[in-house]
């Protein structure tokens, strides 16, 4: 995959722009990247602060016959990004957290957003490397309060556009197996208390489609496909 990394100091949103990218044709590799958004959202579109200084980026994945499942591009994007993170402040101290949050400590250190465009999928990464919010009902953190080292976010968006595409091909190759045991071995251990729309539950890892399993008190596995997730 050729990667074709662009720069913009502000935009509304880098998936509107990358999605508007790839209705007028562009090809898989091309990552967007703005010092700051004035429109930035997460998932259920809530909103995301984008000071600058943080990592806001785009991509784009054009959906070919045979892939694994397109949702599943949330694994694949959360490990490489894991990967990336995890070369700066300790692939122990940094987790996932089901489906495509990172976490250190229990606090949110970066979101990942997947939206559908057509043919392609947009993939999203907003990541605090030089600051977080301080203001929200879960807890966040940034890079640089981990590690005391402000990565550049160039340099960290170029290491994460390289690690994406190894993983890309990886889970068009091999399929879902091996991006499966790499989210596992990023995620919170098995036995994890967690908190979801169906009610609390103990982590169970993943089916073999990435979905989530969740014992529940009645020790029943329950499979859950989408929704939020907390670590209770």
């Amino acid at each position: 995959m050729l990667i074709d990394i662009r720069t913009v100091a502000e935009t509304g949103s880098t998936n509107d722009d990358v999605a508007a990218r790839a209705a007028a044709g562009a090809e898989e590799g091309l990552w967007l990247r703005a010092e700051q958004q004035s429109g930035g959202r997460g998932r259920q579109g809530r909103a995301w602060r984008s000071s600058p200084g943080n990592l806001y980026a785009s991509t784009l994945v054009r959906l070919r016959k045979g892939d694994p499942p397109p949702p599943s591009l949330a694994l694949v994007a959360v490990i490489a990004l894991h990967e990336v993170a995890g070369s700066y402040a300790g692939a122990r101290n940094v987790r996932i957290k089901w489906p495509n949050d990172l976490l250190a400590g229990g606090a949110k250190l970066a979101g990942i957003l997947l939206e559908r465009a057509a043919d392609a999928v947009v993939i999203g990464f907003g990541v605090n490397l030089a600051h977080h919010p301080g203001d929200l009902e879960r807890p966040t953190t940034s890079l640089a309060a981990l590690t005391g080292v402000v990565p550049e976010p160039g340099d960290f968006c170029q290491s994460l556009a390289e690690a994406f595409a190894r993983w890309v091909g990886a889970w068009r190759t091999a399929g879902l197996a091996p991006v499966r045991a790499a989210w596992l071995a990023g995620a919170h251990p098995i036995g994890t208390l967690l908190s979801t729309a169906v009610g609390e539950g103990r982590f169970e890892g993943l089916d073999e489609t990435g979905a989530l399993r969740l014992r529940a008190a009645d020790g029943v596995i329950r499979t859950i496909h989408a929704g939020d997730v907390f670590l209770v």
